[in-house]
Order: C-alpha cells, then sequence, then structure tokens
C-alpha cells in the first residue's frame, strides 16, 4: 500500500483505466474476429468497417501500437479481397 497520498489516486486511476483497456481490447478483439469468421464480402464488409474503427481507436489512444492497428487492417482487407 503506497504511503502518499497522490500515490493512492494514482494506485486507483491506473485500476480504472487498465479495467476499461481490458474491456476495449476485449471489444477490439471480438470484431476482428467477426471479421474474420465471415464467409462472403457483403458479411465481413460492415464488420471490417467497425473493426477498422476500433483499430484506429485503439491505436489513437494507444491501447495497441499504431503500427499494429495499421498492419491488422491491412491483412484484414486483403481477406475480405479474397472472399470477394
Amino acid at each position: 500500500m503506497p504511503n502518499v497520498k497522490s500515490a493512492e489516486k494514482r494506485m486507483r486511476t491506473n485500476e480504472v483505466r487498465a479495467e476499461r483497456n481490458r474491456q476495449f481490447r476485449s471489444r477490439l478483439r471480438t470484431a476482428l474476429k467477426k471479421v474474420r469468421a465471415a464467409t462472403t464480402a457483403a458479411d465481413a464488409t460492415p464488420a471490417f468497417r467497425e473493426a477498422a474503427s476500433l483499430l484506429d481507436r485503439a491505436a489513437r489512444k494507444r491501447i495497441i501500437h499504431p503500427n499494429k492497428a495499421a498492419r491488422a487492417k491491412s491483412r484484414l482487407t486483403v481477406k475480405i479481397a479474397a472472399l470477394g
């Protein structure tokens, strides 16, 4: 347990932010799985738009690395092109 009051607050805020990031990361992974599980390009396109939006938001908030977001979007685009 921290001895300093500001360290106590920092610990509390870190827990809140970690939980928020964990929920967002879970939502992102689910969206990516939906795109990968799509069997037609028509199914994959709306799922991709949602996933791309979440990837961009995660990269902007530094939940994931920006290059990882770009790489994931690129790979998903290639997958959708192969379906269509």
